[in-house]
C-alpha cells in the first residue's frame, strides 16, 4: 500500500469519526462510509491506480448503503 493511499484512507476514517461525534448516524450512513473505505482499499489492491481505487470506493459505498438500509429496517 502506498503512502498516498494510506494517508487518504486515514483521513477518510478520521473525518467519519469526527462527524460521528456531532450526530447519531443511521446504519445506512455508517455502511456507506465503511463500504467506501473498504472498497477503495480493495479496488486499489486488485486493480491498482486511481481508477481502481475510485471504482472500488463507489461500489463499496453502494453495497454498504444497501446493507445499512436493511439493518435500519429491522429495528
Amino acid at each position: 500500500m502506498t503512502i498516498r493511499t494510506l494517508t487518504l484512507a486515514s483521513l477518510a476514517a478520521l473525518s467519519f469519526a469526527m462527524a460521528g461525534c456531532s450526530t447519531n448516524p443511521s446504519n445506512a450512513q455508517i455502511g456507506t462510509g465503511v463500504g467506501a473505505v473498504a472498497g477503495g482499499v480493495a479496488g486499489n489492491a486488485l486493480f491498482g491506480g486511481t481508477l481502481g481505487t475510485v471504482g472500488g470506493a463507489a461500489a463499496g459505498a453502494l453495497i454498504g448503503n444497501e446493507v445499512g438500509k436493511r439493518n435500519d429496517g429491522h429495528r
